[in-house]
């Protein structure tokens, strides 16, 4: 009964399709998540996802990619986190943004660690989630 009383009260948080899109083995049915998961699912959606590369939601994304191959600086730090929390803002309604950070975590091969902050706006609740950044594309490939 505590369960149910839980998942009735995470109900706004939502739920949809997995990401990326899976299957289930034997039925072959669509995988969807919920709550917390859906939310952490959407913001890698909105970060993966380019400008005009869904052509139905042209401004959907957040269009990170222009970063690739960059100088790895302060002045590339703020132009991520303020797109970022643009993509965000734009893109996620159920979560308010509390703060970005940006980090250079592996200089060499080009990955950089951004921290978002933020609460559910319908409980106030705060959580936090890392997104892995990988400047040089292709550089997160296994050796």
């Amino acid at each position: 009964m505590g369960d149910q009383l839980t998942n009735r009260k995470k109900e706004f948080l939502g739920s949809g399709w997995s990401f990326p899109v899976t299957f289930s083995i034997g039925d072959h049915k669509l995988i969807l998540t919920r709550y917390e998961k859906n939310i952490t699912d959407s913001i890698d959606v909105i970060l993966q996802t380019k400008f005009g590369e869904r052509p139905l939601v042209p401004e959907f994304g957040s269009g990170l990619q222009r970063f690739f191959f960059k100088a790895m600086d302060e002045t590339l730090k703020g132009k991520i986190k303020n797109t970022v929390e643009s993509a965000l803002l734009d893109n996620e309604p159920r979560i308010t943004i509390l703060n970005v950070d940006v980090f250079f975590t592996d200089m060499e091969r080009g990955l950089i660690e951004i921290k978002i902050d933020y609460e559910y706006n319908q409980t106030n609740t705060r959580h936090n989630y890392v997104y892995p950044f990988y400047i040089k594309e292709g550089t997160n490939l296994g050796r």
